[in-house]
């Protein structure tokens, strides 16, 4: 299960880089590569939040490989089109979102299936959950670090369009692995048969009376709207105004992720021995602002290569930390369900984030956009660690789940 998560993860990431920079470089226009972005992660957050009940129904393994499938049946028609000339830009435009949206639509409840079968995981292999998410988040964190690497490269050597054969591909690839695989730990019965309104309402019922979760949500809501503008638009634009190629930006995201898998192992290796809300705090604050500011004010190269190693240390600690606070909290019954809403609400604005950017961009220009950027990503780290219910995190850790 976790190498089919980091396969889907590493495809992803390559059309990341692929789509915005192909819209982009055809049309010049930070807007229509924005909306690229917009286009599947709309859906992509719709679909993640209503297929929590499906999944605890029918189960993750069967919701996990239809979704890689049927994703990767439409992304695999991209690069088709673009060969035989049916999906130039900007006149095909509506067709290329048209597609992103359908994967994006069948990827949202696949992937909160396959982190629905993490506590299975860890139930089999006898492992606590921290140590099962830390080497989750290691895996993941590994996989965007490849994915950027590999992304940035087949950009620059095969053009774009042909880049997303690799998204599709690795979608095929951890549908077949987690076919083989998963039947032999995580059982797909459900554990709560109702209607479907009545357990999507148990999962709603849940998020609303957990405090501590619902402030963390909000939180990662934001930064995940800054970070999607910032990926989608900011920094292609400003690599592509400064006379760089699709190179740096890979470049870039694969120095944030290598030092995010070597924070991220550290992370995983002192499980339970740190404060969960300092490195949280502290990691958050480090992964964001830094990164965006150092190209807002015209730094060197070297500075700005600098900043992304610093922001990925900082960042190898936060999903270890918050997904086993889910798993201790949420009842096992009930993973499906609220670990599908709680995924929607933390990227609801990944959809607007692309939007968000390119108006942005449009209207101040890259360089004070990021600036802008940076410091509500730096406001948005700080302020919800000061709320009461934060101190929650650091409580006993006893390593029962609640059932």
């Amino acid at each position: 299960m976790l190498f089919a998560s980091g396969v889907s993860i590493a495809g992803t990431r390559v059309a990341t880089i692929a789509l915005p920079w192909l819209v982009y470089s055809e049309t010049r226009s930070a807007a229509f590569a924005g909306l690229v972005l917009t286009a599947e992660m709309t859906p992509y957050v719709a679909s993640k939040a209503l297929g929590g009940p499906l999944v605890d129904r029918y189960g993750p393994r069967r919701i996990s490989v239809v979704g890689d499938l049927v994703s990767g049946a439409f992304l695999v028609l991209i690069p088709i089109l673009y060969a035989a000339g049916q999906l130039s830009l900007p006149d095909r435009l509506p067709l290329l979102l048209a597609l992103v949206a359908l994967a994006g639509a069948v990827r949202g409840p696949g992937d909160g299936a396959r982190n629905a079968m993490i506590p299975g995981v860890a139930e089999t292999v006898g492992m606590p959950v921290e140590r099962i998410t830390g080497i989750d988040s290691t895996i993941d964190r590994a996989s965007g670090l490849v994915g950027a690497g590999v992304g940035g490269l087949l950009v620059s050597a095969f053009g774009a369009a042909q880049a997303v054969t690799v998204t599709a591909a690795a979608s095929f690839l951890s549908a077949v692995v987690v076919a083989a695989v998963v039947p032999h730990l995580t059982s797909t019965h459900p554990d709560d048969p109702g209607s479907y309104l009545g357990q999507l309402r148990a999962g709603v019922d849940y998020l609303r009376g957990d405090r501590l979760l619902r402030s963390i949500l909000a939180m990662i809501a934001v930064t995940n709207l800054l970070e999607a503008a910032y990926i989608g638009v900011m920094l292609p634009k400003w690599a592509y105004d400064n006379g760089y190629d699709a190179g740096l930006v890979g470049l870039v995201g694969v120095l944030y992720g290598g030092a995010a898998v070597a924070s991220s192992v550290v992370a995983t290796s002192m499980a339970g021995r740190f404060s969960r809300r300092t490195a949280f705090l502290v990691g958050f604050t480090l992964a964001g602002a830094p990164r965006y500011l150092a190209l807002a004010f015209g730094a060197p190269l070297w500075v700005i290569l600098a900043a992304n190693v610093v922001a990925g240390l900082g960042a190898g600690f936060i999903n270890p930390t918050i997904n086993a606070l889910f798993f201790e909290r949420v009842p096992r019954h009930l993973v499906g369900r609220v670990g599908s809403l709680a995924d929607a609400l933390a990227w609801a604005g990944l959809p607007v984030g692309g939007v968000v950017g390119g108006l942005a961009v449009t209207a101040l220009g890259a360089a004070p956009a990021l600036g802008v950027a940076g410091t509500a990503y730096l406001v948005s780290t700080v302020v919800p660690g000061l709320r009461p219910e934060w101190r929650e995190m650091d409580r006993a850790r006893t390593g029962v789940r609640p059932e």
